[in-house]
C-alpha cells in the first residue's frame, strides 16, 4: 500500500517533470491567442494578454485563409491506409515468423528489423525513383499524390511491426492454441477468437507507432508533394505559413496545437496497453 510518505516523494519528483513537459503546450495555447502588436510585448509575456488579446482571430486565419482542414483530412487518409497495410501484411507475418517457420524464424525476424534501422536518408535516393517511375492510371510517377506517401510509409512500419509482434506471440502459451485445435477450431479461427484478442496490446502499439510516424514524418512528404491541396499537416504548416523572413507564429501555434491534443489524449487513453505492447516481447 502505497503511503502519504511516497505519495508525496513522486509528486516532489515527477511534479518539475510534468510542469516541464507541459509548458509547450501552455506556450502554444496562450501565443495561439495573441495579436501581433501583443505578441512582441516583453512586459506580457510569458503570463498576460493585452493590445487586444486574446483573439480568435488566428483560428479563423487558419481555418478560412488556408488549407489546413485539407492537411488534417489528408494526414488521416494516409495514416489509415498506412495502419491497415502495416496490419494486413506484418500482424500475419509475425505469427509465421513466431510459430510455423521453425528456427529460422528468429534470424528471419532480426533480419526483417535490420531493414528498418537504415536510416531513411539512405533511401531517399532509390525510393524518389520508384515514385517518379511508378506506373498508374496509364501516367508513369505518384508525384504529387497521397499514394506516394502510403506507398512508401509502409516500409518503415511493416518490418519493425513485424519484429515487435513476434516478440508478443511467443509470449502467447502454445497450449492455448493447442487446446483450441483439439476442440475443432481452424488456425484461422484461433488466430482470430484466441490469438488476437490476447495481442491486442502489441497490435494497439503498432497502430499508434504507424499513425504517428506518418504525422510526424517531414523529409519524405516535403520530397514527394508540393501542391497545396496534397499536403500533410508536417509539410502544410512549415512550407504555408512560414513565407520567406515572415513567419505566422500565432497561426503556427494554433496549427501544431491542435492536432497534438488528440494525439496525447490517445496516448494516455492506451498508455498501459502501449507500454505493455512494447515491454511484452520480453518476457519470453
Amino acid at each position: 500500500m502505497i503511503t502519504s510518505r511516497e505519495k508525496l516523494t513522486s509528486y516532489l519528483i515527477l511534479g518539475p517533470f510534468a510542469l516541464v513537459l507541459a509548458f509547450p503546450f501552455y506556450w502554444m495555447l496562450w501565443t495561439s491567442f495573441k495579436t501581433e502588436l501583443d505578441l512582441y510585448d516583453i512586459n506580457n509575456v510569458p503570463f498576460f494578454f493585452g493590445h487586444g488579446s486574446p483573439t480568435t482571430k488566428n483560428y479563423s486565419f487558419l481555418f478560412n485563409e488556408t488549407e489546413y482542414l485539407t492537411w488534417v483530412k489528408n494526414t488521416a487518409i494516409v495514416g489509415v491506409a498506412v495502419v491497415a497495410i502495416t496490419l494486413v501484411l506484418a500482424v500475419p507475418a509475425a505469427y509465421a515468423l513466431a510459430r510455423l517457420s521453425g528456427r529460422w524464424g528468429q534470424s528471419m525476424g532480426v533480419g526483417i528489423f535490420l531493414t528498418y534501422l537504415v536510416p531513411p536518408t539512405l533511401l531517399f535516393l532509390p525510393l524518389s525513383y520508384v515514385i517518379s517511375h511508378f506506373p498508374v492510371g496509364g501516367h508513369a510517377g505518384l508525384q504529387d499524390s497521397l499514394w506516394s506517401l502510403v506507398l512508401v510509409f509502409p516500409s518503415f512500419t511493416v518490418p519493425f511491426s513485424t519484429w515487435l509482434l513476434m516478440g508478443f506471440f511467443k509470449t502467447i502459451p502454445r497450449e492455448l492454441e493447442e487446446a483450441a485445435r483439439v476442440d475443432g477450431a481452424s488456425r484461422l479461427r484461433t488466430l482470430f477468437q484466441i490469438v488476437f484478442p490476447i495481442s491486442l496490446p502489441g497490435i494497439l502499439t503498432v497502430i499508434i507507432f504507424s499513425f504517428s510516424l506518418v504525422v510526424n514524418d517531414f523529409v519524405y512528404a516535403l520530397a514527394f508533394i508540393t501542391t497545396s491541396d496534397s499536403k500533410t499537416i508536417s509539410t502544410g504548416v512549415f512550407t504555408e505559413l512560414i513565407r520567406g523572413d515572415i513567419f505566422f507564429w500565432q497561426a503556427l501555434m494554433a496549427a501544431t496545437l491542435l492536432p497534438s491534443i488528440p494525439l496525447a489524449l490517445l496516448y494516455n487513453m492506451f498508455l498501459d496497453r502501449f507500454i505493455a505492447g512494447f515491454t511484452g516481447g520480453a518476457f519470453r
